[in-house]
């Protein structure tokens, strides 16, 4: 075809159209990434707050993230050095709930964990070993569309475990609330996540902002690769890339899904995706920061709060920095996002306050971050689009992509390397 060269043009610079542009330029690909906004990282990137690089929401990886710590390393990032990894904690000091995986071979780590939680009834904790072993039995398959809470319904999951265990997991992975959350693909988190290889169930917290993590040594190495990163560009149509005069031999749609759809929308042989995607509903994530004197010490880098607004605590640090900053994670549509700004800061200092059992300084400063279309309402039975479309040499990568995960860094990776596995194979 006249005009066309063997490069790959990439329309959207997260997570998942770097990755595939990573995977692409080692292999010597030529690679163009245009991306609308003035940065790289899409719906995980950097935000800089009163002098301090964090990020637009707070997001946990898991050692299971096998794709997402490949790709750091082939890009030049170091997670060993990015990344803090823990034993998998859970802990609510106002409740007086703990569980901790103890760094036991695999499944014993699980087992152990469950049996020893503290603030659960023994009756509970043998009902969620017995619950573990169910989803175990049947290979982590559900027969039939439920979700998160008629899921924990047919296997009994009542009291603290149910409340302070597995809803806040569903919660924290799907972000979607339980009673609409599919209950396949939280099976599917918690077989990967929980009771895979020991490793697996580790944290991994950020130790620096997300452009640090992965998307700045992404464009680092394509550039080094002779790739090229186009930011502030946005891309109206893909008859403009490829096709008829078009100059790029494939082109990959690795963006939100309502910006797939709009791109999606101009050929014939690509609407019935779009109609697809123009029938996903999302749920919002809000991330609200808190900034302490330094003498403010919090007593775990993880903890979750009272409620009944707040979710989940992080420590942001800087270690040994001037403020202690404090991030409260709210996932899905819930009370929360009927507050405005200033009352719902002020309402979680309230529960912060409680769940430490002891009064604080007002903060130094605080700001909230609402992302009102963070992710897909992972719901039963939610159809996803396939990487390949029928319009050739187009391909769709994001974390809606990948069928097996709901909306998480990793689902996005493993996409956007899949296609870029695609590719290489198709030339």
């Amino acid at each position: 075809m006249s005009g066309v060269n063997a490069g790959v043009a990439i329309v959207g610079g997260g997570w998942a159209g770097l990755a595939c542009a990573v995977d692409l330029s080692a292999a010597g690909v030529p690679v163009r990434v245009f991306e609308a906004a003035r940065q790289l990282g899409g719906r995980a990137r950097r935000v800089d707050i009163a002098g301090h690089a964090l990020d637009n929401g707070q997001h946990l990886l898991l050692g299971a993230y096998r794709e997402t710590l490949r790709i750091m390393r082939r890009s030049g990032a170091d997670p060993e050095r990015l990344l803090r990894r823990l034993p998998l904690e859970l802990v609510y000091p106002h409740q007086g709930f703990r569980l901790r995986l103890p760094r036991l071979p695999a499944p014993l780590h699980l087992a152990i964990g469950l049996l020893t939680a503290r603030g659960g009834p023994p009756g509970e904790k043998l009902a969620a070993a017995r619950f573990i072993h169910a989803l175990r039995a049947g290979g982590y398959r559900l027969a039939e569309p439920l979700t998160v809470a008629g899921l924990l319904d047919r296997h009994r999951q009542r009291g603290n475990l149910r409340r302070l265990l597995w809803e806040p997991l569903c919660l924290a992975a799907l972000n979607t609330a339980p009673e609409h959350a599919s209950a396949q693909i939280f099976a599917n988190v918690l077989r990967d996540g929980l009771d895979g290889a020991r490793e697996n169930s580790d944290l991994l917290l950020p130790q620096a902002d997300l452009g640090r993590v992965f998307p700045d040594a992404a464009a680092r190495f394509i550039g080094a690769h002779g790739g090229e990163i186009r930011l502030s560009t946005r891309v109206g149509q893909i008859a403009q890339l490829t096709g008829n005069g078009g100059k790029f031999a494939h082109v990959v749609i690795a963006t939100a899904p309502r910006q797939a759809a709009e791109l999606l929308r101009e050929a014939p042989e690509t609407r019935a995706i779009a109609a697809l995607l123009d029938s996903y509903r999302y749920e919002p994530v809000g991330t609200v920061y808190l900034a302490y004197p330094e003498e403010i010490r919090l007593p775990s880098p993880m903890f979750g709060l009272c409620g009944p607004l707040g979710q989940w605590v992080f420590d942001r640090g800087p270690p040994g920095g001037a403020s202690t900053i404090v991030a409260c994670v709210l996932s899905a549509q819930g009370v929360w996002d009927t507050h405005d700004n200033e009352s719902l800061a002020a309402a979680l200092h309230g529960e912060l306050q409680q769940t430490l059992g002891r009064a604080l300084p007002d903060p130094d400063w605080r700001r909230v971050i609402r992302e009102r279309h963070a992710a897909f309402s992972c719901r039963p039975g939610l159809p996803r689009p396939p990487a390949k479309t029928a319009r050739p040499g187009l391909w769709l990568a994001g974390d809606y992509v990948y069928a097996d995960y709901p909306a998480t860094l990793e689902s996005a990776v493993r996409s956007g390397c899949h296609v870029a596995r695609e590719i290489l194979d198709a030339r």
